[in-house]
């Protein structure tokens, strides 16, 4: 790997590089998709659907204006999975390993950038983690895909069981939605034709599970036979997750279960097994094994909270993420008890924490709220529809009620914008953008504001 001493972007900060690599990553795999070997069709598909197919995969949403499986050629899928593998661990991530085969030392740049790609704190042992999460990723990709693939070998012919089960493991993992079932079951169809099938079901949601809980909580659940003792990070995800499935899971199911287009016609297994699908699934995934259009509308505003608050720092997920929503529960708790601090599992939180916590989710609030503005008077379709859709691209969700094919030029360009600042995450593209702050030299006298 090239040092960055040695090459003009040591001038940038980490926040910048993250940013200019994920926009360079999405322009290349643009490019690739407008080859006409790329379409099925073997025609040049535009621009502007290769730019927004291209920012989906490699921000790991899912969204799409075309069909994934009928208008792309293998050559086109393969361009699509690959975006999505890289986009999914991380730029940095995949030259990291590049670095570690060829015996490149890691500078300390690197490490930075590293750093704030994972959501680390410090750098210490980032290398070493580095490797684990390639490790983990391969490991659970290859376990997904080969049970896919048995159980998709009784569909349809090995070879074409092997490279679904391959392709799918690759996009379940990083929770990026992508399907390739347009020629089976119809165009934008996702999992539906296996609503009821446990092991697809299974294989599936534990993909999704396992990117969204993060790379840091998996080896901190992996070194828990050796440490007997779980960091406040991983305690945190892993209740907040488990809150946040069944939460879902139980509310879907009452609101779905006289509907007849949705869990209507299902037996109790299937109800609840689709109940949960879909509970996991705006956990930035994006898959869906029921018609997220004929939901009613509670449930699919009940959707937009879940992938408004995402999966968890340090996976292939967005959105503000489970630890914020954490703290955001913890700081209002602290204010309705009349405490000065808020205390999660008997640790006391910093204050810088809960001010980024707040700022990241007013961030992105207004965010989403001023896309879906600009959305209501560009698009003809309802307001509840828009909001949908912008959040589960700022979620990199990739969960549509069918908006994502009718969208404009405007529409296409904001969704993928908001795919972006989804992947890299308000704050990070906040620094990118602003210039270094200086050192305060002083401090204004203390005000008070009455509030409430």
């Amino acid at each position: 790997m090239t040092k960055f001493n040695h090459f003009p972007l040591h001038r940038f900060t980490p926040p910048q590089i993250l940013a200019f690599g994920f926009a360079c990553i999405i322009l290349l795999g643009a490019f690739l998709l407008t080859l006409p070997i790329s379409s099925e069709q073997g025609v040049r598909t535009p621009f502007i659907d290769a730019l927004f197919t291209a920012t989906s995969a490699a921000c790991v949403t899912g969204l799409v204006v075309v069909d994934t499986g009928t208008h792309w050629s293998t050559f086109g899928e393969i361009v699509i999975i690959s975006l999505i593998q890289v986009g999914g661990l991380g730029f940095m991530t995949m030259g990291t390993l590049i670095a570690l085969v060829f015996r490149r030392r890691i500078s300390f740049k690197e490490r930075l950038i590293l750093q704030e790609a994972l959501n680390q704190n410090s750098m210490e042992g980032i290398v070493r983690l580095i490797r684990r999460v390639l490790i983990y990723s391969l490991v659970i990709e290859a376990a997904g895909a080969t049970l896919l693939t048995v159980r998709w070998s009784f569909d349809m012919p090995l070879g074409q069981a092997i490279y679904y089960g391959v392709w799918h493991a690759i996009s379940m993992f990083n929770n990026a939605g992508f399907d390739l079932f347009g020629p089976i079951t119809g165009p934008f169809s996702s999992f539906t034709g296996y609503a009821t099938d446990p092991l697809v079901n299974l294989v599936v949601t534990g993909l999704i599970i396992l990117g969204g809980i993060g790379f840091i909580v998996i080896a901190d659940v992996v070194d828990y036979r050796e440490r007997r003792k779980l960091t406040l990070h991983s305690k945190v995800v892993l209740t907040m997750s488990a809150a946040l499935l069944l939460v879902g899971t139980v509310v879907i199911f009452i609101f779905e279960f006289t509907n007849v287009e949705t869990l209507g016609p299902l037996d109790w297994a299937g109800k609840v097994m689709a109940s949960f699908f879909q509970s996991v699934a705006p956990r930035t995934a994006g898959p869906n094994t029921l018609d997220i259009a004929a939901l009613r509308q509670a449930t699919q505003f009940f959707i937009i909270i879940l992938m408004f608050i995402g999966a968890s720092p340090g996976s292939t997920g967005g959105g503000i993420k489970t630890t914020t929503f954490t703290i955001l529960i913890g700081a209002m708790i602290a204010m309705v008890r009349g405490k000065d601090n808020i205390s999660i599992y008997r640790y006391r939180l910093a204050q810088d924490r809960i001010l980024k916590a707040i700022t990241l989710s007013i961030l992105a609030v207004f965010l989403i709220v001023l896309v879906a503005m600009i959305l209501s008077t560009t698009e003809n379709h309802p307001f509840l529809m828009i909001l949908f859709e912008v959040t589960s691209a700022f979620g990199t969700v990739g969960l549509s009620m069918g908006l994502t094919p009718d969208l404009t030029l405007i529409g296409k360009i904001l969704i993928a914008l908001m795919m972006f600042v989804g992947r890299l995450g308000p704050l990070t593209l906040a620094y990118a953008l602003t210039p270094k702050p200086d050192k305060e030299l002083y401090k204004y006298a203390e005000g008070k504001i009455i509030i409430g």
